[in-house]
């Protein structure tokens, strides 16, 4: 081809390596040139440009199942949901938000950072127009014409605007060389970012846009925008010097990274997303390549690709497995969210196929041995990654609180010391409240789910809060359903008349009020919440598990989802997953006392009264089911449906109920079970007599046992009245050991 005549019109030219020598375009180029898509997306494997996948057709082939089987609720509504960026509410601003340590990482001296070589490798270099593999450092693109130039501008001693001093390249990304600079006027390092292709238009507006409004961003998360320059025919933004180490670089030397350490990176960087978001921006291209670890802090290093949500024209820049898949149709604050749920499950996990057939999926359990153990986190990346917008998480402040939610269960487990943390979603733990105030065995029952926490944005709210304390079920339904219809928009009135019908067993009437929530909002998780509420109190345990496990994907973080599965699981007889919930509960949150008891009530069921035991010792002595907890150890240690309690099985439910503070009939009635229990055993010969151990001050003897019980007996009798009293002196005659006289 070299030496024939430029084939374009009225051009003269010679064809010299491939280039014409007078108008300076390749020899050749597709039929369409020119005409591609303003988007761009880098590819995992570069760092250069390429058309932005459409959001059609995201390559999801089969449903998402979690390791307990569960999939997702998706597509929830034809419809769409409503976003807008939202305020921080978080004020937890230490890297892992003191759950967890992380080593600090020393700051690299800048002038070390300095390349030995400013050269692009060959297989990195590709046209920003069309994405074709370019040989040439400089020319223009043998696909597109695209003119293009990998040669950095800048050389060292280089001075800008008498100012900065450049020392050398440092790095080379999607949009620019970047360079190492030193401020002479105020002593300090300092990055100029200039273009990596200094011929590539797309990019010198994106640098253009970035003087209008990045400087304007200030955050400690984000790196500091100092300055724009011009040196020559280019522009160069002057920014803040970030030593450390980048997540990619960490992941890189170090392999998968603990998962408490890339959670605290990640949920860090949240606040600075929020902030953006806040600001009206989008970050667009966010991986582990442009977060730096310095110290004992995280930074945002690469603004490039950051434009403004309702920015239309902009070029769109994203990276082959981290974008979303709709986002070549525009960039959002879920988009932005997607990425750093891509982010996080790259740090964790090796995703064979990442920009393959996993391209906008994750491994199953079964693929990836991480999250069949971690199941939280893994419903936390699959809603962060959900294939509909819709489904993923609506805000950074959202995403953050389930993601700390996630990272204090993991800690909890990990160390085996509790983390607990107030809800802002769910209130306090419900037993103390549902329990009667007899001290009857406490089983599952739907009073015992926490109550979702009112917003206190909604129309109706101070109206519902009043009616809330209406104790009569039936007249708080009447008055909440006249709010309802004074605010028919009103999702708190539907929610908590829909909660009120419950408790006055009308459950037809509380699907049509559902209905009406879910008309004003499908994602509305608290409707799954107060219908697995009403399936529970019809006793359609099975059904009520479904719906309380699509709220554990929507509130991977959070604990009462966990808490409603195992009490939903208990009542179906699923005690294996009920325990499960049940433990991460309680070794999460040891206030959730309801947990504790429900623990123990299945360790039972399946026959491991140690177990049983051990759950209801983790009631804390500062909550007013302790000594309730304590009847009920007594309880489990003498229960024989399972197998005989054994001799130093009954001295300690003799301990326990010595311990308690517990006086009257109440004390009477569980001296008097223990007693009976130790009788039998003696008189059936399952346990050996002996006078070397007691039992409430009695030897494990029969007629010491006898006289133990005869005075429990006559005790009670004494506190009755009418035929119960009678009924209890006749017993304690019976039981008292036979004598002459």
């Amino acid at each position: 081809m070299d030496g024939e005549s430029c084939n374009r019109s009225g051009c003269t030219g010679i064809i010299e390596d491939g280039y014409c020598n007078v108008c300076g375009l390749a020899a050749t180029k597709s039929a369409g040139a020119g005409q591609y898509s303003a988007a761009r997306m880098t590819s995992g494997t570069n760092s250069t440009t390429s058309p932005q996948a459409s959001g059609k057709g995201t390559g999801r082939t089969s449903p998402i199942t979690t390791g307990t089987g569960s999939s997702p609720l998706t597509n929830r509504s034809k419809g769409s949901r409503r976003t807008s960026p939202t305020s921080g509410r978080s004020s937890r601003k230490q890297l892992g938000a003191g759950l967890v340590s992380i080593p600090e990482l020393p700051s690299t001296e800048p002038e070390k950072a300095i390349m030995l070589e400013a050269k692009v490798p060959e297989n990195k270099r590709y046209c920003a127009n069309c994405n074709n593999p370019l040989k040439r450092e400089k020319g223009f693109c043998s696909q597109c014409g695209q003119k293009f130039s990998f040669i950095p501008s800048l050389q060292p001693h280089d001075l800008i605007l008498d100012q900065y001093e450049v020392k050398g390249a440092i790095a080379y990304g999607g949009l620019g060389w970047i360079y190492l600079g030193f401020d002479k006027t105020l002593s300090r390092y300092v990055v100029l970012k200039g273009l990596l292709n200094t011929e590539d238009a797309a990019s010198a507006a994106v640098a253009v846009a970035e003087r209008q409004f990045l400087a304007s961003v200030k955050h400690a998360n984000i790196v500091g925008i100092y300055n724009f320059v011009k040196y020559g025919s280019e522009g160069f933004i002057v920014m803040e010097y970030v030593g450390g180490k980048t997540l990619k670089e960490i992941r890189k030397s170090r392999g998968a990274l603990p998962i408490t350490e890339a959670i605290a990176y990640v949920h860090r960087i949240l606040f600075a997303f929020s902030y953006l978001h806040q600001q009206g921006l989008v970050y667009c291209d966010f991986k582990p390549d442009n977060v730096m670890v310095e110290g004992n802090d995280v930074k945002l290093i690469d603004m490039g690709g950051v434009r403004r949500i309702d920015d239309l024209t902009g070029d769109i820049y994203g990276t082959v497995g981290y974008s979303a898949p709709e986002a070549g149709e525009g960039p959002t604050v879920v988009s932005d969210l997607y990425t750093i749920g891509r982010t996080l499950a790259v740090l964790l996990t090796d995703i064979r196929g990442f920009s393959k057939e996993h391209l906008y999926t994750l491994p199953s359990p079964e693929e990836e041995p991480l999250f069949r153990e971690q199941e939280s986190l893994y419903r936390f990346l699959l809603k962060s990654t959900a294939e509909n917008p819709d489904d993923r998480f609506q805000s950074a402040d959202e995403m953050a609180d389930q993601l700390l939610g996630v990272l204090r269960e993991i800690v909890a487990v990990e160390t085996k010391m509790p983390r607990p943390a107030s809800s802002s979603l769910f209130g306090g733990d419900m037993l103390a409240i549902a329990a009667s105030n007899d001290f009857t065995p406490i089983l599952a029952d739907y009073h015992q789910l926490p109550i979702p926490t009112l917003d206190a944005s909604d129309a109706a709210f101070n109206a519902v809060l009043n009616a809330g304390a209406i104790a009569n079920p039936t007249r708080r339904a009447e008055n909440l359903r006249q709010v309802a219809e004074k605010t028919p928009k009103s999702a708190e009135a539907l929610l908590r008349l829909a909660n009120a019908l419950i408790d006055t067993a009308t459950y037809a009437e509380v699907e049509s009020v559902l209905a009406k929530v879910e008309a004003l909002d499908a994602w509305d998780w608290r409707i799954l919440w107060y219908r697995g509420r009403s399936l529970m109190a019809q006793g359609k345990y099975k059904d009520a598990q479904a719906a309380f496990d699509q709220v554990y994907f929507d509130l991977p973080g959070e604990l009462a989802p966990k808490l409603a599965l195992a009490l939903a699981a208990e009542r179906a007889q699923r005690y294996p997953f009920a325990i499960k919930m049940y433990e991460l509960v309680c070794r999460t949150d040891p206030s959730y006392v309801t947990a504790a008891f429900g623990l123990a009530r299945c360790l039972l069921a399946t026959g491991d009264r140690n177990g049983a035991v051990s759950a209801l010792e983790q009631v804390p002595q500062t909550s007013s089911l302790f000594a309730r907890s304590r009847v009920e150890i007594t309880r489990t240690l003498i229960n024989t449906k399972i197998s005989a309690p054994s001799s130093q099985e009954l001295k300690n439910a003799s301990t326990a109920i010595e311990t308690i503070a517990l006086e009257g009939m109440e004390r009477y009635r569980l001296t008097k079970q223990v007693l009976e229990t130790a009788l039998d055993l003696v008189t059936s010969r399952s346990l050996t007599p002996t006078t070397s151990l007691t039992i409430l001050g009695s030897p494990l003897e029969e007629i010491h046992l006898r006289e133990g019980l005869e005075r429990s007996l006559r005790a009670m009798a004494h506190l009755a009245t009418g035929d119960e009293k009678i009924r209890l002196v006749d017993e304690a005659n019976r039981v008292r050991p036979r004598t002459l006289f």
